[in-house]
């Protein structure tokens, strides 16, 4: 951890994964802080980058996203400029929501979510068209078990 952060910051953090909409006066309460001192402290962890955004979660099947699927890819190509384009390509499919470079059997994962399977094929159909790949393997899900957990702190 590049910053250090005692019990105090840990409870904030936590309060805040589970509930980002809770106003200060009631996070201040659950850690028992001022306002004042609860605010300084916040606005630390979000200046030195703690914080990378204020999200809010979506429930995706509410969206019509009924489908998710894991996308492994190996590839043949690792120059700077195959890299480069493989990755504006798959950052401008919206439906791709994660994005991973992995060492193993495959050298990249995606996370895809799309309404159905054709929905999904159209977006397959991209990705191969789009970028020189050499295997792509997708497994769809069932169930997700535990989706969005909060980061252990």
């Amino acid at each position: 951890m590049s910053q250090k952060i005692d019990h105090i910051d840990r409870a904030l953090l936590r309060a805040l994964q589970k509930d980002a909409r809770l106003s200060q006066r009631d996070l201040a309460d659950q850690v028992g802080l001022s306002q004042n001192a609860c605010w300084r402290r916040l606005k630390s962890l979000n200046e030195n980058g703690l914080v990378k955004s204020h999200t809010i979660r979506l429930d995706p099947a509410e969206l019509g996203l009924t489908l998710t699927v894991f996308v492994m890819i190996r590839t043949r190509h690792h120059s700077r400029d195959w890299l480069d384009t493989f990755r504006t390509e798959v950052s401008s499919i919206p439906n791709v929501i994660d994005f991973y470079r992995i060492a193993g059997d495959y050298d990249y994962m995606l996370k895809v979510m799309a309404e159905d399977m054709n929905a999904f094929d159209r977006i397959y159909q991209r990705l191969i068209t789009k970028v020189d790949l050499d295997t792509v393997t997708s497994y769809m899900t069932m169930e997700a078990i535990a989706d969005s957990r909060d980061v252990p702190i």
